[in-house]
Protein backbone atom coordinates (compact mmCIF):
# COMPACT_ATOMS: atom_id res chain seq x y z
CA UNK A 1 0.00 0.00 0.00
CA UNK A 2 2.85 2.19 0.83
CA UNK A 3 4.32 1.74 -2.55
CA UNK A 4 0.89 2.32 -3.87
CA UNK A 5 0.78 5.50 -2.40
CA UNK A 6 4.43 6.63 -3.12
CA UNK A 7 4.10 5.67 -6.99
CA UNK A 8 1.18 7.99 -7.13
CA UNK A 9 2.66 10.67 -5.70
CA UNK A 10 5.51 10.66 -7.97
CA UNK A 11 3.34 10.36 -11.05
CA UNK A 12 1.46 13.48 -9.74
CA UNK A 13 4.87 15.42 -9.09
CA UNK A 14 6.17 14.31 -12.29
CA UNK A 15 2.29 15.33 -14.04
CA UNK A 16 2.67 18.89 -12.28
CA UNK A 17 6.68 19.32 -13.17
CA UNK A 18 5.59 18.21 -16.58
CA UNK A 19 2.87 21.47 -16.84
CA UNK A 20 4.95 23.59 -15.30
CA UNK A 21 7.86 23.08 -17.91
CA UNK A 22 4.78 23.43 -20.83
CA UNK A 23 3.46 26.79 -19.44
CA UNK A 24 7.08 28.14 -19.09
CA UNK A 25 8.08 26.90 -22.99
CA UNK A 26 4.45 28.24 -23.76
CA UNK A 27 5.37 31.67 -21.89
CA UNK A 28 8.38 31.73 -23.51
CA UNK A 29 7.02 31.52 -27.20
CA UNK A 30 4.82 34.12 -26.12
CA UNK A 31 6.93 36.26 -24.88
CA UNK A 32 9.52 36.15 -28.13
CA UNK A 33 6.17 36.08 -30.45
CA UNK A 34 5.53 39.57 -29.01
CA UNK A 35 9.06 40.91 -28.91
CA UNK A 36 9.50 39.85 -32.54
CA UNK A 37 6.26 41.14 -33.38
CA UNK A 38 6.72 44.19 -32.05
CA UNK A 39 10.17 44.97 -34.07
CA UNK A 40 8.52 43.66 -37.14
CA UNK A 41 5.27 46.06 -36.97
CA UNK A 42 8.05 48.92 -35.79
CA UNK A 43 10.26 48.11 -38.47
CA UNK A 44 7.44 47.93 -41.13
CA UNK A 45 5.87 51.09 -39.90
CA UNK A 46 8.69 53.45 -39.57
CA UNK A 47 10.15 52.77 -42.93
CA UNK A 48 7.08 52.86 -45.04
CA UNK A 49 6.54 56.39 -43.00
CA UNK A 50 9.56 57.66 -44.18
CA UNK A 51 8.83 56.82 -47.79
CA UNK A 52 5.56 58.23 -47.61
CA UNK A 53 6.83 61.47 -45.64
CA UNK A 54 9.47 62.19 -48.85
CA UNK A 55 7.28 61.60 -51.17
CA UNK A 56 4.39 64.03 -49.85
CA UNK A 57 7.04 66.82 -48.71
CA UNK A 58 8.84 68.53 -51.26
CA UNK A 59 11.10 70.17 -48.75
CA UNK A 60 12.18 66.46 -47.99
CA UNK A 61 13.10 65.55 -51.39
CA UNK A 62 16.90 65.90 -51.65
CA UNK A 63 19.49 63.81 -53.02
CA UNK A 64 20.30 62.30 -50.10
CA UNK A 65 16.45 61.72 -48.88
CA UNK A 66 16.46 59.47 -52.37
CA UNK A 67 19.17 57.58 -50.78
CA UNK A 68 17.41 57.16 -47.95
CA UNK A 69 14.15 56.20 -49.05
CA UNK A 70 15.44 53.62 -50.90
CA UNK A 71 17.26 52.44 -47.43
CA UNK A 72 13.77 52.66 -46.11
CA UNK A 73 12.48 50.45 -48.80
CA UNK A 74 15.29 48.10 -47.84
CA UNK A 75 15.31 47.70 -44.47
CA UNK A 76 11.14 47.45 -45.02
CA UNK A 77 11.60 44.37 -47.22
CA UNK A 78 14.16 43.09 -44.26
CA UNK A 79 11.18 43.38 -42.06
CA UNK A 80 8.59 41.65 -44.41
CA UNK A 81 10.58 38.85 -45.72
CA UNK A 82 13.47 37.77 -43.42
CA UNK A 83 12.22 38.74 -40.44
CA UNK A 84 9.21 36.89 -40.54
CA UNK A 85 10.43 34.20 -41.73
CA UNK A 86 13.14 33.97 -38.81
CA UNK A 87 10.30 34.41 -36.53
CA UNK A 88 8.63 31.63 -37.46
CA UNK A 89 11.34 29.46 -37.42
CA UNK A 90 11.38 30.47 -33.94
CA UNK A 91 8.20 30.37 -32.73
CA UNK A 92 7.34 27.38 -34.24
CA UNK A 93 10.92 25.23 -33.67
CA UNK A 94 11.26 23.56 -37.06
CA UNK A 95 10.93 24.98 -41.00
CA UNK A 96 7.41 25.03 -42.45
CA UNK A 97 7.79 25.91 -46.24
CA UNK A 98 9.90 23.30 -47.76
CA UNK A 99 13.00 23.26 -49.10
CA UNK A 100 13.31 25.50 -52.52
CA UNK A 101 11.21 28.07 -50.20
CA UNK A 102 14.45 27.49 -47.62
CA UNK A 103 17.01 28.84 -50.38
CA UNK A 104 14.50 31.54 -51.08
CA UNK A 105 14.54 32.95 -47.71
CA UNK A 106 18.40 32.78 -47.17
CA UNK A 107 18.79 34.42 -50.81
CA UNK A 108 16.32 37.15 -49.41
CA UNK A 109 17.69 37.50 -46.16
CA UNK A 110 21.29 37.93 -47.20
CA UNK A 111 19.72 40.18 -50.86
CA UNK A 112 18.22 43.23 -48.39
CA UNK A 113 20.43 43.33 -45.39
CA UNK A 114 23.22 43.57 -48.06
CA UNK A 115 21.40 46.27 -49.83
CA UNK A 116 20.70 47.49 -46.76
CA UNK A 117 24.38 47.95 -45.91
CA UNK A 118 25.50 48.86 -49.08
CA UNK A 119 22.98 52.20 -48.92
CA UNK A 120 24.62 53.20 -45.65
CA UNK A 121 27.90 52.93 -47.25
CA UNK A 122 26.64 55.24 -50.13
CA UNK A 123 25.12 57.52 -47.71
CA UNK A 124 27.93 58.23 -46.13
CA UNK A 125 30.03 59.20 -49.22
CA UNK A 126 27.46 61.70 -50.10
CA UNK A 127 27.77 62.95 -46.66
CA UNK A 128 31.45 62.95 -47.24
CA UNK A 129 31.62 65.15 -50.54
CA UNK A 130 29.00 67.63 -48.81
CA UNK A 131 30.99 68.33 -46.23
CA UNK A 132 34.53 68.54 -47.77
CA UNK A 133 33.52 70.48 -50.86
CA UNK A 134 30.25 71.70 -50.18
CA UNK A 135 30.87 74.41 -53.52
CA UNK A 136 31.42 71.28 -55.61
CA UNK A 137 28.95 68.70 -54.13
CA UNK A 138 25.75 69.45 -56.70
CA UNK A 139 28.25 69.08 -59.35
CA UNK A 140 30.32 65.82 -58.26
CA UNK A 141 26.58 64.22 -56.96
CA UNK A 142 24.18 64.39 -59.67
CA UNK A 143 21.05 62.85 -60.02
CA UNK A 144 22.18 60.48 -62.66
CA UNK A 145 25.26 59.55 -60.27
CA UNK A 146 22.70 59.24 -57.51
CA UNK A 147 20.25 56.61 -59.67
CA UNK A 148 23.53 55.03 -60.85
CA UNK A 149 24.46 54.31 -57.01
CA UNK A 150 20.81 53.15 -56.20
CA UNK A 151 20.69 50.08 -58.90
CA UNK A 152 24.09 49.24 -57.74
CA UNK A 153 22.96 48.80 -54.25
CA UNK A 154 20.28 46.94 -55.46
CA UNK A 155 21.82 44.70 -58.13
CA UNK A 156 25.25 43.80 -56.47
CA UNK A 157 23.57 42.15 -53.30
CA UNK A 158 22.34 39.46 -55.95
CA UNK A 159 25.75 38.01 -56.61
CA UNK A 160 26.34 36.90 -53.35
CA UNK A 161 22.69 35.67 -53.03
CA UNK A 162 20.72 33.70 -55.21
CA UNK A 163 23.03 33.09 -57.32
CA UNK A 164 25.53 30.95 -55.16
CA UNK A 165 22.38 29.77 -52.75
CA UNK A 166 20.38 28.61 -55.84
CA UNK A 167 23.18 26.68 -57.24
CA UNK A 168 24.55 25.33 -53.98
CA UNK A 169 28.27 27.14 -53.74
CA UNK A 170 27.59 28.13 -50.03
CA UNK A 171 27.68 25.23 -48.23
CA UNK A 172 29.20 22.16 -48.13
CA UNK A 173 28.23 18.46 -49.49
CA UNK A 174 27.44 16.97 -46.27
CA UNK A 175 25.01 20.15 -45.10
CA UNK A 176 23.71 19.55 -48.90
CA UNK A 177 22.65 15.89 -47.87
CA UNK A 178 21.77 16.40 -44.19
CA UNK A 179 18.96 18.95 -45.62
CA UNK A 180 17.70 16.52 -47.95
CA UNK A 181 16.83 14.22 -44.89
CA UNK A 182 15.91 16.81 -43.13
CA UNK A 183 13.04 19.09 -44.73
CA UNK A 184 11.99 20.44 -41.30
CA UNK A 185 15.50 22.29 -41.02
CA UNK A 186 16.99 25.52 -42.46
CA UNK A 187 20.13 26.09 -41.21
CA UNK A 188 22.06 28.35 -43.31
CA UNK A 189 25.42 26.70 -43.10
CA UNK A 190 28.29 28.31 -45.19
CA UNK A 191 31.38 26.56 -46.39
CA UNK A 192 34.84 29.35 -45.41
CA UNK A 193 35.53 30.31 -48.84
CA UNK A 194 31.93 32.31 -49.42
CA UNK A 195 32.02 33.13 -45.58
CA UNK A 196 34.87 35.45 -46.75
CA UNK A 197 33.63 36.52 -49.36
CA UNK A 198 30.10 37.39 -48.61
CA UNK A 199 30.84 38.79 -45.27
CA UNK A 200 33.30 40.71 -46.79
CA UNK A 201 31.25 42.31 -49.60
CA UNK A 202 28.28 42.13 -47.07
CA UNK A 203 30.05 44.22 -44.17
CA UNK A 204 34.00 44.52 -43.53
CA UNK A 205 34.38 46.45 -47.21
CA UNK A 206 31.65 48.76 -46.57
CA UNK A 207 32.10 49.54 -42.92
CA UNK A 208 35.38 50.10 -43.65
CA UNK A 209 34.75 52.51 -45.92
CA UNK A 210 32.06 54.40 -43.55
CA UNK A 211 34.42 54.01 -41.09
CA UNK A 212 36.91 56.32 -43.30
CA UNK A 213 34.39 58.35 -44.28
CA UNK A 214 33.04 59.32 -41.19
CA UNK A 215 36.47 59.90 -39.60
CA UNK A 216 37.39 62.59 -41.94
CA UNK A 217 33.61 64.06 -42.24
CA UNK A 218 34.38 64.39 -37.90
CA UNK A 219 37.76 66.11 -38.40
CA UNK A 220 36.55 68.50 -41.23
CA UNK A 221 33.07 69.25 -39.17
CA UNK A 222 35.14 70.41 -36.03
CA UNK A 223 37.45 72.55 -38.36
CA UNK A 224 34.29 74.16 -40.00
CA UNK A 225 32.82 74.97 -36.61
CA UNK A 226 35.46 76.82 -35.50
CA UNK A 227 35.46 78.76 -38.81
CA UNK A 228 31.61 78.85 -38.37
CA UNK A 229 31.36 80.18 -34.94
CA UNK A 230 34.22 82.99 -35.94
CA UNK A 231 32.20 83.87 -38.80
CA UNK A 232 28.95 84.49 -36.68
CA UNK A 233 30.25 86.32 -34.17
CA UNK A 234 31.97 88.73 -37.21
CA UNK A 235 28.41 89.12 -38.89
CA UNK A 236 26.32 89.66 -35.69
CA UNK A 237 28.84 92.98 -35.45
CA UNK A 238 28.27 94.10 -38.89
CA UNK A 239 25.16 93.42 -38.77
CA UNK A 240 24.51 95.48 -35.79
CA UNK A 241 27.08 98.05 -37.01
CA UNK A 242 25.15 98.15 -40.08
CA UNK A 243 21.64 98.42 -38.53
CA UNK A 244 22.61 101.28 -36.34
CA UNK A 245 23.71 103.11 -39.60
CA UNK A 246 20.93 102.71 -41.12
CA UNK A 247 18.63 103.75 -38.16
CA UNK A 248 20.67 107.06 -37.59
CA UNK A 249 21.26 107.70 -40.95
CA UNK A 250 19.59 111.14 -42.15
CA UNK A 251 19.95 113.69 -44.58
CA UNK A 252 21.40 115.91 -42.31
CA UNK A 253 23.91 113.03 -41.13
CA UNK A 254 25.12 111.57 -44.29
CA UNK A 255 28.76 109.92 -43.97
CA UNK A 256 31.60 112.03 -45.63
CA UNK A 257 32.92 109.87 -48.43
CA UNK A 258 36.76 109.25 -47.48
CA UNK A 259 39.80 111.45 -48.46
CA UNK A 260 41.98 110.14 -51.10
CA UNK A 261 45.20 110.52 -48.98
CA UNK A 262 43.87 108.51 -46.06
CA UNK A 263 45.02 105.12 -46.30
CA UNK A 264 43.26 103.80 -43.46
CA UNK A 265 39.69 105.41 -44.12
CA UNK A 266 39.86 104.08 -47.61
CA UNK A 267 39.94 100.60 -46.19
CA UNK A 268 37.61 101.49 -43.75
CA UNK A 269 35.07 102.23 -46.52
CA UNK A 270 36.27 99.33 -48.73
CA UNK A 271 36.08 96.38 -45.81
CA UNK A 272 32.32 97.62 -44.54
CA UNK A 273 30.74 97.62 -48.04
CA UNK A 274 32.04 94.81 -49.08
CA UNK A 275 30.70 92.81 -45.92
CA UNK A 276 27.35 94.62 -46.09
CA UNK A 277 27.16 93.37 -49.79
CA UNK A 278 28.16 89.96 -48.90
CA UNK A 279 25.95 89.96 -45.33
CA UNK A 280 22.74 87.33 -47.43
CA UNK A 281 25.25 85.47 -49.25
CA UNK A 282 27.31 84.89 -45.64
CA UNK A 283 23.80 83.89 -44.20
CA UNK A 284 23.20 81.41 -46.79
CA UNK A 285 26.54 80.00 -46.81
CA UNK A 286 26.41 79.46 -42.80
CA UNK A 287 23.49 78.38 -42.72
CA UNK A 288 23.61 75.64 -45.18
CA UNK A 289 26.71 74.52 -44.00
CA UNK A 290 24.93 74.16 -40.45
CA UNK A 291 22.27 72.02 -41.95
CA UNK A 292 24.98 69.76 -43.57
CA UNK A 293 26.97 69.46 -40.67
CA UNK A 294 23.65 68.23 -38.78
CA UNK A 295 22.67 65.74 -41.11
CA UNK A 296 26.08 64.71 -41.25
CA UNK A 297 25.57 64.31 -37.40
CA UNK A 298 22.34 62.42 -37.74
CA UNK A 299 23.55 60.27 -40.29
CA UNK A 300 26.58 59.26 -38.00
CA UNK A 301 24.42 58.61 -35.58
CA UNK A 302 23.24 55.92 -38.01
CA UNK A 303 26.21 54.61 -39.09
CA UNK A 304 27.12 53.82 -35.49
CA UNK A 305 23.59 52.23 -35.11
CA UNK A 306 24.47 49.94 -37.71
CA UNK A 307 28.00 48.97 -36.73
CA UNK A 308 26.73 48.11 -33.10
CA UNK A 309 23.43 46.03 -34.44
CA UNK A 310 25.86 44.14 -37.64
CA UNK A 311 29.47 43.61 -35.75
CA UNK A 312 28.36 40.96 -33.36
CA UNK A 313 26.65 38.69 -35.98
CA UNK A 314 29.31 39.25 -38.76
CA UNK A 315 31.95 38.37 -36.10
CA UNK A 316 30.55 35.61 -34.62
CA UNK A 317 29.09 34.21 -38.50
CA UNK A 318 32.86 34.48 -39.89
CA UNK A 319 34.46 32.97 -36.51
CA UNK A 320 32.42 30.12 -36.77
CA UNK A 321 32.78 28.95 -40.55
CA UNK A 322 36.55 29.28 -40.47
CA UNK A 323 35.88 27.34 -36.70
CA UNK A 324 34.03 24.59 -37.96
CA UNK A 325 32.49 21.92 -36.54
CA UNK A 326 34.76 22.40 -33.46
CA UNK A 327 33.25 25.55 -32.51
CA UNK A 328 29.66 25.38 -31.17
CA UNK A 329 27.64 27.81 -31.01
CA UNK A 330 23.88 27.52 -28.90
CA UNK A 331 20.69 28.27 -30.64
CA UNK A 332 19.68 30.65 -28.66
CA UNK A 333 22.70 32.77 -29.29
CA UNK A 334 21.96 32.48 -33.28
CA UNK A 335 19.07 33.74 -32.89
CA UNK A 336 19.90 36.68 -30.41
CA UNK A 337 22.31 37.89 -33.26
CA UNK A 338 20.23 37.63 -36.25
CA UNK A 339 17.69 40.10 -34.35
CA UNK A 340 20.34 42.10 -32.93
CA UNK A 341 21.27 42.76 -36.51
CA UNK A 342 17.67 42.88 -37.97
CA UNK A 343 17.00 45.58 -34.90
CA UNK A 344 19.33 48.13 -37.67
CA UNK A 345 16.50 47.94 -39.57
CA UNK A 346 13.95 49.55 -37.33
CA UNK A 347 16.31 52.09 -35.63
CA UNK A 348 16.46 54.05 -38.79
CA UNK A 349 13.41 56.30 -38.83
CA UNK A 350 13.41 55.95 -35.35
CA UNK A 351 16.78 57.72 -35.57
CA UNK A 352 15.11 60.16 -38.10
CA UNK A 353 11.85 61.79 -36.49
CA UNK A 354 14.17 62.15 -32.92
CA UNK A 355 17.18 64.35 -34.60
CA UNK A 356 16.23 65.60 -37.79
CA UNK A 357 13.53 68.36 -37.19
CA UNK A 358 12.16 68.46 -40.73
CA UNK A 359 11.67 64.58 -40.95
CA UNK A 360 10.29 64.92 -37.39
CA UNK A 361 7.21 67.22 -38.95
CA UNK A 362 7.10 65.44 -41.69
CA UNK A 363 5.94 62.30 -39.78
CA UNK A 364 3.74 64.41 -37.33
CA UNK A 365 1.72 65.60 -40.20
CA UNK A 366 1.62 62.38 -41.71
CA UNK A 367 0.61 60.59 -38.80
CA UNK A 368 -2.22 63.42 -38.23
CA UNK A 369 -3.29 63.00 -42.05
CA UNK A 370 -3.56 59.12 -41.60
CA UNK A 371 -5.51 59.58 -38.66
CA UNK A 372 -7.87 62.18 -40.04
CA UNK A 373 -6.99 65.22 -37.86
CA UNK A 374 -5.38 66.97 -40.41
CA UNK A 375 -7.59 66.20 -43.22
CA UNK A 376 -10.45 67.16 -41.49
CA UNK A 377 -8.96 70.55 -40.71
CA UNK A 378 -7.78 71.20 -44.12
CA UNK A 379 -10.98 70.98 -45.57
CA UNK A 380 -12.30 72.84 -42.49
CA UNK A 381 -9.47 75.74 -43.81
CA UNK A 382 -10.64 75.05 -47.43
CA UNK A 383 -13.99 75.47 -46.64
CA UNK A 384 -13.45 78.87 -44.76
CA UNK A 385 -11.22 80.18 -48.07
CA UNK A 386 -13.93 79.23 -50.15
CA UNK A 387 -16.63 81.34 -47.93
CA UNK A 388 -14.31 84.46 -47.58
CA UNK A 389 -13.83 84.29 -51.59
CA UNK A 390 -17.45 84.04 -52.26
CA UNK A 391 -18.62 86.79 -49.65
CA UNK A 392 -15.49 89.31 -51.51
CA UNK A 393 -16.97 88.12 -54.94
CA UNK A 394 -20.07 89.23 -53.68
CA UNK A 395 -19.33 92.16 -52.00
CA UNK A 396 -16.81 93.28 -54.96
CA UNK A 397 -19.88 92.53 -57.63
CA UNK A 398 -22.15 94.58 -55.02
CA UNK A 399 -19.49 97.81 -55.30
CA UNK A 400 -18.99 97.16 -59.04
CA UNK A 401 -22.79 97.53 -59.01
CA UNK A 402 -22.80 100.60 -57.21
CA UNK A 403 -20.18 102.34 -58.83
CA UNK A 404 -22.14 101.60 -62.35
CA UNK A 405 -24.90 102.89 -60.82
CA UNK A 406 -23.36 106.17 -59.70
CA UNK A 407 -21.99 106.73 -62.87
CA UNK A 408 -24.80 106.12 -64.96
CA UNK A 409 -26.78 108.71 -62.27
CA UNK A 410 -23.96 111.25 -62.95
CA UNK A 411 -24.22 110.66 -66.97
CA UNK A 412 -27.88 111.34 -66.80
CA UNK A 413 -27.42 114.33 -64.46
CA UNK A 414 -24.86 115.58 -66.89
CA UNK A 415 -26.75 114.91 -70.07
CA UNK A 416 -29.71 117.23 -68.57
CA UNK A 417 -27.45 119.62 -67.41
CA UNK A 418 -25.94 120.24 -71.06
CA UNK A 419 -29.70 120.12 -72.08
CA UNK A 420 -30.65 122.97 -69.93
CA UNK A 421 -27.48 124.93 -71.00
CA UNK A 422 -28.28 124.34 -74.66
CA UNK A 423 -32.29 125.61 -74.19
CA UNK A 424 -30.84 128.50 -71.64
CA UNK A 425 -28.87 129.78 -74.77
CA UNK A 426 -31.19 129.10 -77.02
Amino acid sequence: MDNITGTNDTEGNARVDFLALIMSDTLIVILKGILMGTIIIASVFGNLLVIISVSRYRKLRTITNYLLVSLAFADFLVALVAMVFNASVVIYGKWLFGFRMCDAWNSFDVYFSTASILHLCCISVDRYYAISEPLLYLQRITRKKVVIMVINCWLWPAVISFLPIFLGWYTTEEHLKHRLSHLEECEFVVNRVYAIISSSMSFWIPCSIMLFTYYRIYRMANHQEKLLSKDADTAQVLKRQYVNDVDNLSPASYPKPPLVNSKKNSKTSEVDGSDLQLMPLKDKRLSKLKREHKAAKTLGIIMGAFILCWLPFFTWYITMSLCGQQCFSPPILTDVLFWIGYFNSTLNPIIYAYFHRDFREAFRRTLLCIFCVERTRDIDQRNIIRINFAENSEIRRNRSLSVDTKKIELMVETSSLSRGIDEAKL
